[in-house]
């Protein structure tokens, strides 16, 4: 959807960072989550993924960062009653307008949609390579298909979800509108870590 857009959602604050395209698995067990699962496949509507900032992930509400990105349940199952397996899919990254806590604990919010990258070549190809020899290495059913080597964009949140980063760190990628930017700020990273060979 167009940048600047309101989107009311529910949203699912995690100890993790979703990325716009990557893929999420989740057990879903909270009679909140619950309820918005069955709201989101009921009315096909994505919800929000946001990395804790403070609180549990289960209990009293969580207070989330301020930028998440939507999620769209892809598949899921129901192996036994009142447990949900889901797989939800990143899109768009936005960021919280106001939210408030239902009764439930259910964290209703009204975000802005940020800007989709537009597609450009990757100009570090150290970070080119590094994820080619991850993907080799974990197997390409691993990563969203087709894999876009050419995509900066896609270079960046592939390699922030793949290497061993603290959340803290994969929320300041998350939050970069640059994918440039992003490319390297990793490209650091991955020579502090001496990834480089």
């Amino acid at each position: 959807m167009p940048a600047g857009t309101l989107q009311e959602v529910f949203l699912f604050p995690l100890h993790t960072v979703l990325f716009p395209g990557g893929t999420l698995p989740l057990k879903v067990f909270e009679q909140r989550y619950i309820e918005l699962t069955k709201i989101c496949l009921r009315d096909n509507r994505p919800f929000g993924v946001c990395l804790i900032k403070e609180g549990r992930e289960v209990g009293a509400p969580a207070t989330p960062h301020a930028t998440g990105c939507l999620a769209t349940i892809i598949r899921w199952d129901m192996p036994q009653l009142g447990v949900f397996q889901l797989v939800a899919q990143g899109t768009q990254r936005f960021a919280i307008v106001r939210s408030a806590a239902g009764n439930n604990g259910l964290i209703s919010a009204t975000v802005e949609l940020l800007p989709e990258e537009i597609p450009s070549a990757p100009r570090d190809e150290v970070c080119v390579q590094v994820l080619k020899a991850i993907v080799e290495r974990v197997g390409a059913e691993r990563f969203p298909a087709p894999p876009r080597f050419d995509e900066a964009g896609w270079v960046g949140y592939r390699l922030a979800e793949a290497l061993p980063l603290s959340a803290t760190v994969k929320q300041q990628l998350l939050e970069m509108s640059d994918a440039h930017a992003r490319l390297a700020l990793l490209h650091k990273l991955i020579a502090r870590q001496g990834l480089l060979g």
